[in-house]
């Protein structure tokens, strides 16, 4: 038997009726004896089909209620789910689906899926909202359950990361006990299926605290508290986007009275921001980190205990260390850490990716490079400066985005910020920013307004050499900036 498939029947043979999972809308529920159902069934149907438990098998739906119980059924089967990209291209699900190799795929079409990737057909009892699918080819994946997801490299073949049940289990219990989630919380979710914080913060560690996830197709400002109300949601795992959005038009009533907090995850989410969303709503934050690797969650404000604004809290189960910047000294025990590369360790973690490769980011002792710049500071809390590749090199002087974008945030009339470099011909770069406009501004007086704050309040080279007001930041499926994109365009002529 499986882990997860203990924690399925273990929940449902003490809360059986009780619902794992709702639509937004109020019209479906899947309860914990319902996902027992769907387990047993998708096992015989796979067993059947030929799978056997090990291999891998995709999962594609655009409904999140079925892709949600598909994807934890598959499992509970003993199988690697790999999440799909509803609306991925079929170039982009191509080169996952060449690293993954799934010997079956459940889904609710066969569209620009390869020729030879069928699609399994439904259980004969799947349980109250299962997904559907039909066909199966010779298995060639790795022979452990998991969920199997890609980077997202924007060029060459995507690296495979092969996220194991003991992994996924430990991470979720590590959720569910830190955020101190009960049978009777009730999460709300909106972010896609198919990124590792839905699958372990929102499926899993729902499932390891025999709670109840509400999911929704997307995020909309329009009714949102009602909603959350309607439902009586009391956690909300969002991302810093759905809360800039929120912090924006503060509503005529606070937000329902049982709401304990609101996660913030995939993203930085600048103080201002976080200071302007608790003024107004009295809910609070608990701004994280985490990346697929680390099967998701790898430090975490605390719920009861200091909350630090612009920092994404304390090591949950993981190790985490800062490796200086080139011959810099370590820290003194007890004192805070300068800006260095952000090194994590634990049994979360990977030590190797999916094809055997170390690929020069996990030593030896299995510490992981995450790429990620930071600090600890003497409370032990890691404050994050951002990637390694988005510094700015100005004549020799290493300028961080997030230290200017922090700043333009706390100026009338900006909404969002992202600064990147751009080419110069004397210092090498130079730092562009891209501000999205709260309301309607005349762009040369805001240029103005804003060249005047930065050169009253930052060093020299810290300040932007050109403002570009835009309608809106490209991000990716989990509100991170596109900083490639935004690259691009500094590099465009004119």
């Amino acid at each position: 038997m499986t882990l997860i498939k203990e924690r399925i029947d273990e929940a449902a043979a003490s809360r059986g009726g009780a619902a794992y999972l709702e639509d937004a809308a109020g019209t479906r529920t899947l309860t914990y004896a319902g996902l027992q159902r769907s387990t047993r069934a998708w096992a015989d149907r796979l067993d059947s089909a030929g799978v056997p438990p090990g291999s891998a098998v995709a999962v594609r739906t655009p409904d999140p209620l079925g892709y949600a119980a598909a994807l934890v059924s598959v499992l509970g089967a003993g199988r690697v789910a790999v999440p799909l990209d509803p609306g991925a291209p079929a170039a982009e699900l191509a080169r996952v689906l060449a690293v993954a190799r799934p010997a079956a795929a459940v889904c609710d079409s066969g569209r620009d899926l390869p020729p030879g990737l069928a699609i399994l057909g439904p259980p004969d009892d799947a349980g109250e909202d299962a997904a559907i699918g039909r066909a199966a080819v010779p298995p060639a994946a790795p022979p452990t359950g998991g969920i199997f997801l890609c980077t997202s490299g924007t060029t060459g073949a995507p690296k495979g990361i092969l996220l194991r049940e003991e992994q996924l289990c430990h991470v979720s219990a590590r959720v569910a006990g830190h955020h101190r989630l009960i049978p009777a919380d009730r999460g709300y979710c909106c972010l896609p299926l198919f990124h590792v914080n839905a699958e372990v913060v929102g499926l899993l560690a729902t499932l390891a605290a025999g709670a109840c996830l509400v999911l929704d197709r997307k995020f909309s400002r329009r009714g949102f508290w009602a909603l959350i109300g309607e439902q009586r949601i009391t956690w909300i795992n969002a991302v810093p986007a759905i809360i800039t959005v929120l912090a924006m038009d503060p509503p005529a009533a606070r937000p329902p009275g049982r709401v304990r907090f609101v996660r913030s995850a995939s993203a930085p989410l600048p103080p201002p921001v976080l200071r302007r969303f608790e003024d107004a709503f009295g809910v609070p934050i608990l701004e994280t980190y985490g990346m697929t690797e680390a099967a998701s969650m790898i430090t975490a404000n605390p719920l009861d205990g200091p909350r630090k604004p612009g920092s994404v809290g304390l090591p949950v189960g993981t190790e985490v260390r800062i490796a200086p910047l080139a011959t810099a000294p370590p820290p003194t025990p007890g004192q805070a850490s300068a800006v260095g590369r952000v090194q994590i360790r634990g049994r979360g973690v990977i030590t190797e990716y999916a094809d055997g490769r170390r690929a020069g980011t996990i030593d030896p002792e299995g510490w992981l490079d995450t790429g990620d710049l930071g600090r600890l500071d003497k409370d032990g809390y890691l404050f994050l400066a951002g990637r390694s590749d988005d510094v700015i090199n100005r004549g020799g002087e290493k300028i961080y985005p997030r230290e200017i974008e922090d700043f333009l945030l706390t100026q009338p009339g900006v909404r969002s910020a992202a600064v990147v470099a751009a080419h110069d011909d004397v210092l090498g770069q130079r730092p562009v920013a891209y501000v999205v406009p709260a309301r309607p501004w005349r762009p040369r007086a805001m240029e103005e307004s804003l060249r005047e704050a930065c050169e009253a309040a930052l060093p020299r080279p810290k300040r932007p050499a050109a403002f570009r007001l835009v309608h809106e930041l490209p991000l990716g499926p989990t509100g991170k900036v596109v900083r490639r994109r935004l690259r691009e365009l500094a590099a465009a002529p004119g």
